[in-house]
């Protein structure tokens, strides 16, 4: 009985280390390991994802947020998600009301909280998809290929960053339909846990 109460407690602790939690930043913000810090310059940034196969992923969080908390300890915490982000994507981290320096894909330097506003973002998390080759006239708002606003579950958060990856906007077929035409073939083979 002791042998295998010890036992337990010791997979448990294992457990917890597998699972560690983001760091909290001076910022205030969720910080994971993998994320790129960079000069915040957004061409630069889109050349150096392209240069590694991937794409860039611009993160808007804020202190405080209760939803970019709940994203780090409930999504980008499991393993299948940050996975695969870490393989496809570089992603890069933005305080909605910082004063770091950003520079516009159309040269202009903001602070971060300026470049949420030009670029007409308001919600955190807000993750921004840029495209692989850059219109340098055009600046980051414009210049997404998609934007997720708010957060969301596992399988809608890991299927955006899905489509995106294969370019599906694109195509004919709309996110919401990709999503659906994925959840309805998981149910339909018992994969889908409701």
């Amino acid at each position: 009985m002791l042998k295998s109460l010890g036992l337990s407690c010791i997979l448990f602790a294992l457990l917890l280390v597998s699972a560690r939690a983001a760091e909290i930043g001076d910022d205030g913000l969720h910080k994971e390991d993998w994320f790129s810090v960079t000069f915040r310059d957004v061409a630069e940034d889109v050349a150096a994802a392209t240069a590694e196969g991937k794409r860039l992923a611009i993160i808007f969080e804020q202190r405080g947020c209760i939803y970019c908390r709940e994203m780090h300890e409930k999504i980008l915490s499991d393993p299948e998600v940050r996975d695969y982000i870490k393989a496809n994507y570089m992603v890069v981290q933005y305080n909605m009301f910082g004063d770091e320096e950003v520079t516009d894909t159309d040269g202009e330097a903001l602070t971060e909280k300026s470049a949420a506003r030009k670029w007409g973002y308001i919600f955190t998390p807000t993750i921004v998809f840029l495209p692989e080759r850059l219109d340098k006239a055009i600046p980051v708002g414009k210049a997404a290929v998609a934007t997720m606003p708010g957060a969301f579950g596992k399988l809608t958060f890991l299927n955006m960053f899905r489509w995106v990856r294969d370019k599906g906007y694109e195509g004919d077929e709309h996110f919401q339909v990709y999503h659906a035409r994925i959840v309805n073939a998981l149910r339909a083979a018992g994969k889908l846990q409701e």
